[in-house]
């Protein structure tokens, strides 16, 4: 079964991109709301995507958490951020993210992007 992790300090869109994942078949591998636990988090789990939030509780970031990834994996990664703004989109992209997604995310959306990078 294929694992995501999802980093997201939102607990309610955390528990709905759970729910979401779960009726798509894949298994949440886990759910951080840190950078710094995710950085750890995937490590540990080698998952074969991961959903990241941008702005993050703890000193770190999602895209600085995504830059540290990228010295061990090569992971697919999904941005869903509030953050819309240029330079924001300009430092995800130096990430080489699959996706960047603006909340409130389209959950039909998502799914349809997320059966793109994984399939079934």
């Amino acid at each position: 079964m294929k694992r995501i992790v999802i980093v997201e300090d939102d607990l309610l869109l955390s528990l709905l991109l759970e729910k979401q994942v779960g009726r798509m078949g894949y298994n949440v591998a886990a759910k951080v709301i840190s950078g710094e636990e995710a950085v750890e988090i995937i490590r540990k789990h080698d998952p074969h995507l991961v959903l990241m939030d941008i702005k993050l509780v703890g000193e770190m970031d999602g895209i600085e958490a995504i830059q540290k990834v990228r010295d061990f994996t090569n992971v697919p990664v999904l941005y869903l951020t509030g953050n819309s703004d240029e330079t924001t989109r300009k430092r995800a992209r130096s990430t080489d993210p699959v996706a960047y997604m603006v909340k409130p995310v389209d959950m039909n959306l998502l799914k349809k992007t997320i059966l793109e990078i994984l399939g079934n």
